[in-house]
């Protein structure tokens, strides 16, 4: 299965391979549910494997849910050529060099099994010993590493000697002194594969009171089911989006309270609208994880926060009580993945909701899940009519980070080094670049002797060779390839096709650099490794892409939604009289501070202002152009109306309270380039707003001439507050 994997997870294949070149023998890897975990993990065995030999993988799952065997076929999927093994077919057949073999830690610590138990046939310890005579190395991958976090199991994870221990989970415990490698949700959510918030309790109005819980919470789980479900029709989807019903143990009353409450509205198991999946009951779970699958609630235990993968998953009515931090963690994250992994610009479908009364869980989802609560506002009349014109992307523009990369590297190597002709490259290569066109593998030493007391030395360099041959260096080649990709920032699979095309006879390509033979490549990638990485990491990030991109933008109407949710947080808001909704308030829920800031100061010195959303169609954006040439999107964060007079304001952070930068946006300059472009089209204003904290007070600058950082040039900034009574 050709699998495109997502900007960050192949940096956190890049990080894992780093890290097992490390000393450290721990590694952590904290990654949100939702992002790819089994992804990540199998495609850096692959990677792994492919390049250092004699080397098994043992990786370990949970005992519930069968997930050894949910993470075997997932290998297998995504590379049927892979060494693959149970625990039945270690006990058979022993560890094998490029062996990945899954197993369940119940199989292991349970003493009912006897895996480890002295037989007339080889227990596990027996197939351990005879790998590690043989000379084969492992690398232990301990999967949910919350769970089976054990004396026992530490115990048989030690006998396997490994060279690496990797846990990984998305709430990993007591990792102490491992290397951790952390996938921020941010980036995860911008590459869509999962929900961009939280909803808590959306439509319940203040101070209600409830007769009913169940009835009335699961009203409003199915009131929000069939308003999903007509959203998914508006985007071409055919997801049927799933209400998780979760109970508490012991809980069959309230499970049959529910279950006739679901019959009234016609869902019933009878019908199949209904799945149920309990230790002593399951109905109707065949394919439920499928997006077109029938029913459209189902109710749950402990079994939804573990090895349970079903990403239409949407709703969750929280009915239970008393449960450890670590489930809830992993309950929440159930309902976070994108049915189809991707953003619908559709806040309705983009979102995810839990209906709940449990203020002790609501405050959990809160803290860890940035979860909050939030109030549907409308517009008000006087701003239906409010038009302006948004930039889009044009329609025939293709992104291709690897086009784009083999266009650009080849540019850039024939700028830098003035090339020319295939015949001529090598020789100004050897001059201007010192590559290396040896068709040996060349080895850098040194010989000689010091005095350490005299300090005096008669040290020299040493040139070694030694024959290269294709197949025992094919893993350092591998190996070095890998690198440059890493370096480059794209898959392996692309950086073999980018340097054949560049530098290999036998493929064709119009804009050849050299003419090298497929033996002649690998010694020349292997020799110059450190060249190769820096020439491409150089070239991917070069301006020289903007060549190959198109101005073209496209343009729309936009008008501000008739209607939005607002995040805050209970007894810390003040309700704006200013904002375009009626029943804004101004919370810190949601919001960073220079946001909270200017919101204040909008409240106070503004006619009107409107917080823009962060992405979708409905919200109002700015054409730019990123540091590979590629359009983007960018959603400044205000529109208002300040003295008769229309703006458009994108806030970021200025400098903190120790002097440090705030702003964390690479791309601030690009954008506010963009901005000024944009208002001196439509003759309207426009301007970055920065917060600097390093002083006593909380102070807001602007800018409306030139983005510089904030920390290291104020020339261009003046404070609000003077700026407007100026103007």
């Amino acid at each position: 299965m050709n699998l495109n994997l997502k900007n960050f997870q192949m940096k956190a294949v890049a990080d894992l391979m780093n890290a097992c070149r490390a000393s450290k023998k721990e590694v952590v890897l904290k990654s949100c549910t939702g992002s790819g975990k089994t992804v990540i993990l199998t495609h850096f065995i692959d990677r792994y494997i492919n390049e250092t030999p004699k080397t098994c993988f043992v990786w370990f799952t949970p005992g519930k849910g069968n997930l050894e065997d949910q993470s075997k076929k997932k290998m297998d999927l995504y590379f049927p050529q892979a060494q693959t093994k149970l625990l039945s077919d270690v006990l058979t057949s022993g560890f094998e060099e490029n062996d990945i073999a899954f197993i369940n830690w119940e199989m292991v610590t349970n003493k009912k099994n006897n895996a480890i138990q002295d037989s007339e046939h080889e227990n596990l310890l027996d197939r351990i010993r005879k790998a590690l005579l043989d000379g084969l190395h492992f690398i232990i991958i301990v999967d949910e590493q919350h769970f089976n976090n054990t004396y026992k199991a530490n115990e048989i994870i030690s006998l396997f000697k490994a060279d690496k221990i990797i846990r990984a989970s998305a709430t990993p415990l007591n990792y102490g002194n491992a290397q951790l490698i952390e996938i921020p949700e941010e980036d995860v959510i911008a590459e869509g594969l999962i929900k961009k918030a939280i909803y808590i309790n959306e439509g319940i109005p203040q101070n209600t009171e409830i007769e009913n819980e169940e009835k009335y919470l699961l009203d409003l789980a199915i009131e929000k089911y069939n308003r999903l479900v007509q959203e998914f029709k508006k985007v071409g989807s055919a997801v049927n989006p799933l209400i998780v019903i979760q109970l508490p143990n012991k809980s069959e009353e309230k499970q049959a309270k529910i279950e006739q409450i679901l019959e009234e509205k016609g869902i019933t198991y009878l019908n199949k609208r209904l799945a149920v999946w309990l230790s002593d009951q399951k109905e109707n779970l065949e394919d439920i994880d499928k997006p077109d699958a029938e029913p459209m609630a189902i109710i749950i235990k402990q079994a939804v926060a573990l090895g349970w993968d079903c990403p239409r998953a949407h709703i969750l009515v929280k009915m239970r009580d008393n449960m450890s931090e670590t489930f809830e963690i992993q309950t929440i994250g159930r309902i976070r993945r994108m049915p189809e992994a991707k953003h619908y610009d559709n806040s309705q479908l983009d979102h995810c909701y839990i209906y709940t009364l449990d203020k002790a869980f609501i405050e959990y989802a809160k803290k860890e899940s940035g979860a909050n609560e939030v109030k549907k506002v409308f517009l008000k009349d006087e701003f239906k009519s409010f038009r302006l014109t948004k930039e889009l992307k044009s329609v025939k523009y293709v992104e291709n980070d690897p086009v784009f990369l083999l266009k650009t590297a080849h540019d850039f190597f024939v700028k830098k080094y003035s090339l020319s002709t295939v015949k001529n490259n090598r020789t100004v290569l050897e001059a201007k670049g010192k590559y290396r066109f040896d068709e040996n593998i060349l080895y850098d030493a040194q010989q000689g002797y010091m005095t350490v007391t005299d300090n005096q030395d008669d040290v020299y360099g040493l040139n070694l060779s030694r024959k290269l041959s294709t197949h025992s260096d094919g893993r350092l080649f591998h190996h070095s390839v890998g690198e440059i990709a890493d370096a480059a920032g794209v898959k392996y699979d692309s950086m073999i096709i980018i340097l054949r095309r560049l530098f290999d006879e036998s493929v064709k390509y119009s804009n050849k650099l050299l003419g090298l033979t497929t033996k002649h490549l690998y010694a020349f990638v292997i020799n110059n490794k450190a060249l190769l990485k820096a020439d491409f990491k150089e070239s991917s990030s070069t301006e020289m892409q903007s060549v190959i991109s198109t101005t073209q933008k496209n343009t729309a109407e936009f008008s501000i939604p008739q209607e939005t949710n607002i995040q805050y947080a209970p007894n810390s808001y003040k309700e704006c009289k200013r904002n375009v909704y009626d029943g804004y308030l101004l919370s810190r829920a949601g919001k960073s501070e220079v946001e909270l800031e200017f919101e204040k100061w909008c409240e106070k010195n503004s006619d009107w202002f409107y917080k823009n959303g962060d992405k979708g169609n409905e919200y109002f954006s700015i054409l730019y152009f990123n540091e590979y040439g590629k359009q983007k999107l960018f959603y400044p964060d205000y529109i208002l109306q300040i003295k008769g007079e229309l703006w458009i304001i994108e806030t970021k952070g200025g400098e903190t309270r120790t002097g440090a930068d705030a702003n964390i946006d690479d791309f601030s300059e690009k954008k506010f380039n963009a901005l000024k472009e944009y208002v001196a089209k439509y003759r309207m204003k426009g301007g970055f707003v920065v917060l600097d904290e390093s002083g006593i007070d909380k102070d807001l600058y602007i800018t409306t001439k030139m983005f510089h950082k904030f920390s290291d040039d104020r020339s261009e900034y003046v404070p609000l507050n003077t700026f407007y009574l100026i103007k």
